[in-house]
């Protein structure tokens, strides 16, 4: 299917490995421009060597002037913005009772604030052109309990933020939508390093949490991920679409 992505320009955060990656590449196969964004300058421009379309940016995304700064910069070697990826995140914590405040307040400016910021900077570029499509990758444990509380909180936020500006800005030609993977393998991730230390145990959770009988690829989020931000899905906004193989316990 041609999902008529050639020459869009894309910003995708968290892009050095795994999810963001593939996402990355996968949009560069379908002729489309974009920059990669990441903390690793070392990973992103390894990444970068894979496909010519990609042009890498390091930054912190925890810093509000490094996001501005990041952003400036694919401005300035783009032009303008067509799509928006906000995939950066990460988990931090323990339990509720033994995870300090600070962690909270980490993985909100890690998984949620980013997100917030990067679209209110691309939003003004979108509505000029009067069109335009973020998509922010959150998790199923945003929509359920699952892993470690100061994660599930901050992509709880995300899936509500996303409806809330899907609905914000429909009428102006951009479309907000989120992708909830479930247990998604890859050679850098945390699963892949589970399996390794004790692939016994990660068989019996498959076999107990994952219907589909296996962990999800970072493949086939990408393939969800970017069929979204294309017009394809033109008429999608405000979605959440889980991509788990059947693992969320959620319902609808």
């Amino acid at each position: 299917m041609d999902l008529g992505l050639q020459n869009k320009k894309v910003l995708v955060t968290g892009a050095s490995r795994g999810i963001g990656k593939g996402i990355s590449l996968l949009f560069a196969k379908e002729g489309a421009e974009v920059s990669i964004v990441a903390r690793n300058k070392e990973g992103l421009e390894k990444t970068a060597q894979e496909h010519p379309s990609l042009y890498p940016i390091a930054g912190d995304l925890t810093d509000e002037k490094e996001r501005e700064r990041v952003f400036k910069d694919h401005m300035e070697q783009f032009g303008t913005i067509d799509i928006l990826i906000n995939n950066v995140g990460g988990s931090v914590g323990t339990t509720v009772d033994e995870t300090p405040l600070s962690q909270f307040q980490q993985a909100m400016e890690w998984n949620y604030f980013s997100a917030v910021h990067f679209s209110q900077l691309a939003l003004p570029v979108m509505k000029k052109q009067e069109s335009g499509a973020i998509v922010n990758i959150s998790s199923i444990y945003g929509r359920e309990s699952g892993g470690k509380a100061p994660y599930n909180n901050a992509k709880s936020a995300l899936i509500s933020f996303t409806k809330a500006l899907a609905d914000e800005v429909i009428s102006e030609g951009i479309r907000v939508n989120s992708v909830a993977p479930g247990s998604i393998i890859h050679p850098e991730g945390s699963w892949q390093k589970r399996v390794d230390e004790d692939p016994e145990k990660m068989k019996k959770f498959v076999r107990r949490e994952i219907p589909g009988g296996r962990f999800g690829t970072v493949e086939e989020v990408a393939n969800v991920v970017v069929f979204l931000a294309s017009e394809k899905a033109s008429w999608i906004s405000g979605a959440t679409i889980q991509v788990d193989g059947g693992q969320s316990h959620m319902n609808m």
